[in-house]
């Protein structure tokens, strides 16, 4: 899809903060978290999770977009919500919307509840039309994006392709593994799961690993985040069971905990601040004074020290 088919919705980031804000615009009790590695351990310390939201970089011609994507296979009987993406830069909310419609007893507010219910029996490519057309989603989608604040309109320039990246879901639905995928005509079902143990994420565990595989040693063209239960109030009602427990060292882990969830919801709440403001002036005038100090070319080549430490890093961190 080119840009002309966003119908007014704008790009996100593929960040927690991002996601989570949108959820608590849903009405929605839950967070979003990052996931660095599908170890056991991680997955235990954020359960209970109810989907894992997949970013991928995006091939038209890519063999996923055939039937039978890795070990699963096209359900055309799937008896979840799913719908299709209609529109450009839609991904990341849909994803999100996907998911909720397959939570049995979802908290959330009443103008999404509305939404849901008004989808109810409706074929996935008119479901997604219809996601996409609530004016209040893509304003509370586009509230969490950067501004664009420079237009190349009217300039004639040489049109230039743009990598493109994909948000899929992946859940238990009745016992299954699935793959939401708006871009694809029918989930993906990935077989049954052993709700024993680790439960529907070990499963989820082996197919995003086989994934992964298919992209070169320390490529960096995905991530991962797990929608999860807000462990914040869980937290302070443990709290308050231990209270008067002097000197308890679950109390005091406790406390760490909760301040350590706090401490992360105020730097999503600052960055989110950011993300909503136009710093083109501002990088501008900085630009501007570098250059007149002429210390600009240093400036640009510390820059790019530590952007290239800092992808060194997270490749160490994959690989």
């Amino acid at each position: 899809m080119s840009d002309e088919d966003s119908s007014g919705w704008q790009l996100t980031e593929s960040d927690p903060g991002v996601f989570t804000e949108l959820l608590k615009r849903l009405g929605v009790p839950y967070i979003v978290d990052d996931l660095y590695s599908l170890e056991p351990e991680s997955l235990a310390a954020l359960q209970p999770i109810h989907a894992l939201i997949f970013l991928f970089k995006w091939f038209p011609e890519s063999p996923d977009d055939e039937p039978g994507v890795g070990t699963g296979h096209y359900d055309s009987d799937f008896p979840g919500f799913f719908a299709h993406q209609t529109v450009n830069n839609a991904c990341a909310t849909l994803a999100v919307v996907n998911a909720l419609g397959n939570i049995t007893s979802l908290p959330a507010g009443s103008q999404f509840m509305d939404l849901m219910n008004f989808t109810t029996g409706m074929d996935p490519q008119t479901c997604g039309m219809a996601i996409t057309s609530a004016d209040w989603l893509r304003e509370a989608h586009n509230a969490l994006s950067p501004p664009s604040a420079i237009s190349l309109d009217g300039l004639d320039l040489p049109k230039k392709s743009e990598e493109a990246y994909h948000f899929v879901v992946y859940l238990p639905v009745l016992g299954s593994l699935y793959e939401l995928d708006g871009l694809k005509p029918y989930p993906v079902r990935h077989g049954e799961y052993d709700g024993s143990g680790e439960g529907w994420v070990k499963k989820a565990r082996e197919v995003i690993e086989n994934r992964i595989h298919t992209y070169p040693t320390g490529a960096l063209e995905f991530s991962l985040l797990a929608l999860r239960d807000d462990p914040i109030p869980g937290m302070r009602r443990r709290l308050d069971a231990l209270q008067g427990s002097a000197g308890d060292a679950e109390l005091s882990d406790l406390m760490n905990k909760i301040s350590n969830e706090n401490s992360k919801r105020e730097r999503w709440a600052f960055e989110n601040s950011l993300r909503r403001h136009n710093h083109i002036g501002l990088v501008h005038a900085l630009l501007l004074a570098l250059a007149k100090a002429g210390k600009l070319d240093s400036a640009k080549a510390d820059a790019q020290r530590v952007m290239q430490e800092r992808l060194e890093r997270q490749r160490a961190m994959h690989s």
